[in-house]
């Protein structure tokens, strides 16, 4: 469903603030695999997931979703593939819409815009049966503004919004750190029932191993611009957080520097 092909992508090129960002990424992902990316700050994971969506153009190599190739396709041209999460509440939703017009917009992704602009009765009963799911009484709530929500409501809503159409791929970018320890787990148990419900082929960043770890079937972990280690099935099932510790110092040769994630042990 995903196959990324030596891809590179440095900043700042032939400046004194160069910096390589992917280092020649190779990954491939299976229908229906839920993979999780952990990895140091300035490791590369949000590039990657940027240069899959479109954000920026990458220098070399190849992208493909579903055999289709959106290597130089812009951003959005990609979206109708890809249903996207970010660690930002605030960023998957439009705050002065009513619940149900950002519904609308998702729904209506990858599609051309015409005049009609009215959500239809059986629109709103779709979007009501969805809500409920997420069972935060959002489905009573429905003509209320988004910006009225809390964050963890308003990522559960962006969640939603990102799967309402099943994308080939979803990427969530850290979409829990914000939040804290109550509602990240709710959210993350959310993520777990559309992804299994759905089949969805996905690609979670973490923070935290442990989760990292207990979710997904397959976990990958990222370091300057590499990925240094791919473990999946059984073998992942039986990781401990201090397994992860010391295959990175093996894989790259120095200690694990990123207090967050040793935090979230």
């Amino acid at each position: 469903m995903l196959d990324i092909k030596n891809v590179r992508k440095t900043f700042n090129k032939n400046t004194i603030n160069e910096k390589k960002a992917l280092n020649g990424i190779d990954l491939h992902l299976n229908e229906g695999d839920f993979v999780t990316v952990i990895g140091g700050n300035g490791a590369g994971k949000s590039t990657m997931l940027n240069m899959i969506a479109g954000v920026y153009p990458i220098d070399s190599g190849k992208i493909q979703i579903d055999g289709i190739n959106i290597s130089r396709d812009p951003e959005y041209k990609r979206a109708k593939y890809i249903g996207r999460v970010f660690q930002d509440p605030m960023m998957g939703t439009a705050a002065g819409m009513e619940i149900q017009e950002n519904m609308a917009l998702a729904y209506r992704r990858g599609q051309g815009r015409g005049l009609a602009w009215g959500i239809r009765t059986n629109e709103k009963a779709f979007y009501h049966e969805a809500l409920k799911k997420l069972g935060l009484g959002l489905q009573d709530r429905m003509t209320n503004k988004v910006g009225l929500l809390s964050g963890g409501q308003r990522q559960a809503l962006t969640l939603l919004m990102a799967t309402l159409k099943k994308p080939k791929l979803l990427l969530l970018d850290e979409h829990t750190a914000a939040l804290d320890p109550k509602t990240a787990r709710k959210v993350l148990d959310i993520t777990e029932e559309i992804v299994k419900e759905q089949n969805l082929t996905t690609l979670m960043i973490t923070h935290n191993m442990k989760d990292a770890i207990q979710i997904g079937n397959r976990l990958v972990m990222m370091h300057e611009g590499r990925i240094i280690y791919d473990i999946a099935g059984e073998e992942k099932k039986k990781l401990e957080v201090e397994d992860l510790l010391k295959k990175f110092e093996e894989a790259s040769g120095e200690e694990f520097s990123n207090d967050r994630m040793i935090l979230a042990k």
